[in-house]
């Protein structure tokens, strides 16, 4: 176990305790470029720790605030899982006849970071918006209330969920920013818990498949993984409660130019 990788988890869990930005986002370029570690070794490690460290979120938001719409979240992997596995399949018969992937995938993550820090934006002005408005309870948050959107939603979501599958299985990052943004369009009646809630469990499996699809072409490095593990754990838990007494507002902007300008570097190089 390496006390760098333990310590670099902890301060990424403590940022996504405080902030809920995606710790893919943040963990994959520290690993790249902090590191040094392969693109892809990186991708493919921080794809397996999001599952796991996913997994306690979900657990607080199905068992104690009932806050996931688990048909959106089928919706969703209906479009993400089968485009992960396809995209899985490419890179394996890229990797049979010898060609390099890492160009791809490091083009692929620039434009994931680049995305999300727009989507980090964006979201703040849609959270901030909402807010004024009048509270809607959960029995009134259902994707029934959509108006005249409601034909597309269905169709939209699977979109969604499968633009997530390739891009996540490329990059490792995408699954919480990008994929809250989008249900807070698609879905404007849906609470934002339970809006984060659908979108966490739907990350669970897309990134458990892309996950062990990366660790079966030798992508993964199981010793960084726990490494990792064992400082994000205690940094997530500790960040989840230093939320409400941090200024999170002044936060997520000042991590949307970080990621935006790693984005860029990534992109450019």
């Amino acid at each position: 176990m390496n006390l760098g990788y333990t310590i670099s988890g902890f301060v990424v869990g403590l940022l996504v305790g405080v902030t809920g930005v995606g710790g893919g986002s943040l963990m994959t370029p520290l690993l790249v470029f902090l590191f040094g570690f392969n693109p892809a070794v990186a991708v493919g490690t921080d794809l397996l720790f999001a599952a796991i460290t996913k997994t306690g979120g979900v657990w607080v938001h199905h068992g104690k605030h009932g806050s996931v719409d688990w048909r959106i979240v089928g919706w969703m992997a209906l479009g993400s899982i089968p485009f992960a596995l396809i995209t899985l399949f490419i890179l394996k018969q890229y990797m049979a006849v010898g060609k390099e992937t890492t160009g791809a995938i490091t083009f692929t993550l620039g434009i994931a970071l680049i995305l999300t820090a727009c989507a980090l934006i964006v979201r703040s002005v849609i959270l901030s918006r909402k807010a004024k408005l009048a509270p809607i309870d959960d029995e009134h948050s259902t994707p029934q209330n959509a108006g005249r959107f409601k034909k597309l939603q269905i169709p939209v979501t699977i979109l969604i969920g499968a633009v997530l599958g390739v891009l996540v299985t490329l990059s490792s990052v995408g699954a919480g920013a990008l994929g809250t943004v989008a249900l807070l369009f698609l879905y404007p009646r849906m609470t934002t818990l339970k809006i984060v809630g659908t979108d966490l469990a739907h990350a669970i499996p897309l990134t458990a498949v892309a996950g062990i699809g990366h660790l079966s072409l030798g992508n993964v490095d199981l010793a960084l993984l726990g490494s990792l593990l064992i400082g994000s754990l205690p940094g997530i838990w500790i960040g989840s409660h230093l939320s409400a007494k941090i200024p999170e507002k002044f936060l997520r902007p000042v991590l949307a130019c970080i990621l935006l300008l790693i984005g860029l570097k990534f992109v450019l190089h």
